[in-house]
């Protein structure tokens, strides 16, 4: 049985629960896992004051989330394995700095999600906020390692200065994805905003839901051919049970290098409409 959290009390604040970590609660019982301090605004209180708390991660490694958690911070944060489910939404920071395991979220999730992510999966049924998969403010990588899955829309500034990993949206996503970008891969599926790549030095960025996406000027066209590395990314996100139109398959592809003030070494693709 998992060890499941329910949301009794929701706050106006934001609750902070980093300190609900899986090296910490697997031994021990509802009781001791209530009594974990997590941050309320400026003073502490106890995880049970909010959460019922009931069930043990002792067995699985499985914490659970029940509830509109859209005002709870850090769920995930650090996790290193195991696996959480979120039944409802989440707040910010979701999975940030985490190196292993799996985080589920069946609703929609805030900004920073997976933010300065090492390793491991998230994967969202809903929408996400901004800056997925980014670095944090002063900080040198976003997103080193792991994957991103958000099966809905998500905002602006996705994979700030990722340095390696996956990050896939089925639907739409905002303005600047991809921007100071060194390695790593993003892909969207869905409407796009613009100046995705700013400042990329290297990596993949797949715009695959607009004919024509606005590119910047730095930014040049190189060909138009059928990448043979995209059905082996397809392949591996429709086993993860993301959806993946069937023609991105056969597809052909535009491919542009940029960015030019930078290295020139990265990549956007585009996809050709079928004829």
């Amino acid at each position: 049985m998992a060890l499941e959290l329910e949301l009794q009390t929701p706050s106006s604040i934001p609750l902070e629960v980093d300190t609900v970590r899986l090296e910490n609660v697997v031994g021990q019982s509802a009781e001791e896992v209530a009594k974990t301090l997590i941050q309320r605004g400026n003073r502490q209180v106890e995880l049970g004051e909010f959460f019922r708390v009931s069930g043990s991660a002792a067995d699985d490694e499985t914490i659970v989330w029940r509830g509109d958690c859209s005002k709870v911070k850090l769920i995930g944060s650090t996790w290193q394995r195991g696996s959480i489910r979120v039944e409802g939404n989440a707040g910010m920071h979701l999975g940030a700095e985490m190196s292993g395991g799996e985080i589920l979220v069946e609703g929609n999730v805030s900004d920073w999600a997976g933010a300065e992510m090492k390793g491991g999966r998230i994967i969202i049924k809903g929408n996400a906020g901004h800056l997925v998969g980014a670095v944090y403010r002063g900080g040198r990588k976003g997103m080193t390692g792991g994957e991103i899955l958000i099966e809905g829309n998500a905002g602006n500034e996705i994979g700030h200065t990722m340095r390696r990993g996956l990050i896939a949206i089925g639907g739409s996503i905002g303005d600047v994805a991809g921007v100071g970008m060194i390695a790593g891969t993003i892909l969207s599926f869905g409407e796009v905003g613009i100046r995705h790549g700013a400042g990329m030095k290297r990596g993949t960025i797949g715009l695959f839901g607009t004919e024509s996406p606005e590119m910047l000027p730095t930014f040049r066209f190189s060909c138009t051919y059928r990448p043979t590395f995209l059905p082996l990314y397809f392949t591996h996100l429709k086993r993860c049970g993301f959806p993946v139109p069937e023609d991105c398959f056969g597809a052909m592809y535009r491919r542009y290098c940029g960015d030019l003030l930078e290295t020139g070494k990265g990549e956007i693709l585009t996809r050709v409409a079928s004829a």
